[in-house]
Formats: structure tokens, sequence, C-alpha cells
């Protein structure tokens, strides 16, 4: 009987070398290709970044929408090596000494997933345990089918609490920028 061939880690420096027209994320070294967003999805992510960039404007944060690489290191991981790369749709950053080249590098302030039948497990699960164990302080997931948000904020214990969830009349007070708020009926009503 041959022996079993040991699976392979994919690391950052691997997905560089893939071609630039796919869209592939990395989690915990498993290469999965990421398919073009539903055009509602597009439209909830445009509205969201809206709102975000008006109010991060000439402040030190900035949000990006994906296609952009956040690394998440795994212990001593340096960026070429990190095995967990993913394009969250909108991602904001408030240390820009940790944005490099296609993305960034370490956990950023705030992610928000828009989910779809087909990223649901990612975005749950394993997306959820990674953002909590690297310290993403906040991090969203958009339910576009039943127009509602569950915001999940980083705890003392530096786990996520029980998630605040929010329809499409709410009104989110963004934790991690006090005095921010995002209005979700123009969000949803763009679907």
């Amino acid at each position: 009987m041959p022996l079993q061939q040991e699976t392979k880690k994919y690391t950052f420096s691997d997905y560089l070398t893939w071609p630039e027209n796919e869209r592939w994320e990395i989690i915990d070294g498993v290469p999965i290709m990421q398919f073009a967003p539903t055009w509602q999805h597009q439209a909830i992510s445009r509205e969201l970044i809206t709102q975000f960039n008006a109010y991060l404007k000439d402040k030190p944060c900035q949000v990006f929408a994906s296609p952009f690489d956040l690394r998440l290191p795994e212990g001593n991981e340096t960026d070429d090596k990190a095995t967990f790369v993913v394009q969250p749709d909108i991602t904001v950053v408030c240390d820009q000494g940790r944005l490099k080249g296609t993305g960034y590098f370490g956990p950023p302030t705030l992610v928000i997933e828009i989910s779809s039948p087909a990223t649901a497990r990612n975005d749950r699960v394993w997306k959820f345990n990674k953002y909590e164990q690297a310290g993403v302080k906040e991090y969203w997931i958009v339910e576009p089918d039943g127009k509602f948000i569950n915001v999940f904020t980083l705890q003392p214990d530096d786990k996520y609490g029980r998630p605040e969830s929010y329809t499409e009349t709410d009104i989110i007070e963004v934790s991690v920028f006090p005095g921010f708020t995002v209005e979700l009926k123009p969000i949803f009503e763009a679907i």
C-alpha cells in the first residue's frame, strides 16, 4: 500500500504566483476559489463603503473593498508564509504601517462579510474563528436575503460576545468608532 502523500499547505507566496484574473482565498493553507458576487451583494457593499468612506474622510483609518488581500498570521508566520489569506468584502484598517502590496498584514479594526449560500460556512465558522483569534475588534455578517446584520464585538476576554442583530430599518452604532452610525435603510433599499 503506497504511503499517503502529505497535503501541502499553501501560503501567500504561492498565492502571488496564481493567475491574476482568478480570485482565491486560502483558509488554513487550503485554497478556495471565489466567484463573482451577485449584483445585490455589490449594491450592499457599495452602500456600506459610501457611509464608511464619508465618516473616515480626513481620519487616520481607511476602508477597502474586495479584492483586498487580508493576511492573518498564525503564530510567528511572516507575510509571505501566511496560510490564511482572505478577501473580506469590506475591511477597515487604522494601522497604515501594515498596508502592504495587495492588502494588509495583521488584524484590521473592522471586517464586513456579505454572506451568501456559497460563503455562509466560511463566514460563520472559519472566518469568524480566525477573526476572533487574530483580534479583529468588530466583525459584521450581512445577510442580504433576510435583510439583517449580525455585529460581533471583541470582548475583554478576547472572544466575540453575543451578536447585536439589526434589521433593515435600524441604525448601527459602530463601537470601534464612537459617534459613527450606519443607517441600514439605504443599504437594503439598494436591493
